[in-house]
């Protein structure tokens, strides 16, 4: 009743004032003088300003004396310390040290290969052989002299150690051994050029060259490409703003978008080079590879933890509003009575990161707090509301 009663009286007497003043003012416009419009308009807006203070002051006692006033219904979250993990989002692409192209050694025709895509081999495993051109002759040749050599060396050193023969004889015997020697040698090496072996252990990715093909060392007769999917790593590209946050031993969790997997590891080894080009340090993540599924360049996701507190406060990012100067704030509210009545507080705050939605809160809330969540956009600064359980 006494609502009714206030907002009739105001309605009328802005209709008595409108009335009064729509006269005045189109008498003055009528007049056009500018002077005289500024200060009418000037005094409207002060009786404006008078009106709505008013009007206010007769909102707070209809407050206090109107026990059937209807109070804004809100739901509110209590304040507590928690631990806090924050994970900075990145890319990267899987890669492995051991991807190589094999190479032949030595020119000639591709005489036979010993293995297909796909095969498992092992480190100095037979790939395959190139026809030697005749070198495998000239080895048993050669050794054949050496043999020689060696029964003459040891002749002469036995007359030697009698006293019998030369200095001379002696020692040209033993040169022409130890030559003889270092020339099986060298063709024994020319002749293992002739096979392909594997470098290291892992999965033929590729059989580049057909048997019969003639090869040659260099660029454009790679025969295999080989592949050691077991030890796979993933490269991230980091902003260098985060050189202090990101450290080697850090948690990872990598998360491969293709294969709807993610593996839990940690950070390997960070670069000691920032790219000029865009602000960043390399790190590698080491991920297991047991089934073999993660493949070189395959694309993945990386969490890496920056920032850790065992003790934050989170609240949601959705009841955070910002006022004129740019502060952040949240409202708070006292202590319900019985009748789950409340009044509200606005609590300006400073936040730090934010993660899932949930924003870490540095200052202006403590824990045990009581934070408006529902109705958080309707409340007003000390006002009384009702809480919902």
């Amino acid at each position: 009743m006494k609502k009714i009663i206030y907002t009739t009286a105001v309605a009328l007497l802005l209709m008595a004032c409108g009335s009064e003043q729509g006269q005045s003012v189109e008498d003055l416009i009528s007049q056009g003088n500018l002077e005289a419009i500024r200060a009418k308009k000037n005094e409207i807006s002060e009786q404006q300003k008078a009106l709505e203070l008013n009007a206010m002051q007769l909102d707070s006692v209809i407050a206090l004396l109107d026990s059937n006033e209807k109070l804004p219904l809100v739901t509110t979250i209590t304040a507590k310390q928690q631990n806090f993990v924050h994970y900075l989002e990145l890319q990267g692409a899987v890669k492995t040290k051991q991807n190589v192209l094999v190479y032949p050694e030595m020119p000639g025709t591709l005489q036979r290969v010993y293995v297909t895509e796909g095969q498992h081999v092992t480190k100095g495993q037979i790939l395959a052989s190139i026809d030697d051109g005749g070198v495998g002759s000239q080895v048993e040749q050669l050794k054949s002299q050496a043999e020689l050599a060696k029964t003459t060396f040891e002749r002469q050193k036995r007359l030697w150690d009698q006293k019998i023969g030369s200095e001379i004889q002696y020692l040209q015997a033993q040169t022409n051994y130890v030559a003889a020697e270092n020339a099986v040698k060298q063709i024994q090496s020319q002749l293992g050029k002739s096979t392909i072996r594997a470098p290291f252990s892992g999965i033929i990715d590729d059989v580049i060259k057909d048997q019969g093909t003639v090869v040659s060392p260099g660029p454009g007769s790679e025969v295999f490409r080989i592949v050691n999917l077991g030890n796979m790593y993933i490269e991230v590209d980091v902003p260098e703003t985060y050189l202090g946050q990101v450290t080697k031993g850090k948690e990872a969790v990598v998360y491969f978008p293709v294969l709807n997997d993610s593996v839990i590891t940690k950070i390997r080894e960070t670069g000691n080079f920032i790219n000029p080009s865009n602000r960043s340090f390399r790190i590698e993540i080491p991920v297991s590879n047991k089934n073999g599924n993660i493949k070189p360049n395959l694309t993945a996701k990386v969490r890496l933890n920056d920032y850790s507190n065992a003790n934050a406060i989170l609240i949601p990012q959705s009841i955070i509003s910002e006022n004129a100067a740019g502060d952040q704030y949240t409202y708070v509210s006292s202590e319900p009575d019985e009748n789950n009545e409340a009044v509200v507080t606005r609590s300006i705050i400073t936040t730090g990161k934010t993660q899932n939605g949930f924003v870490e809160v540095l200052t202006g809330i403590t824990d045990g707090n009581h934070i408006v969540q529902e109705g958080a956009r309707t409340v007003k600064d000390g006002q009384k509301v009702k809480i919902l359980k």
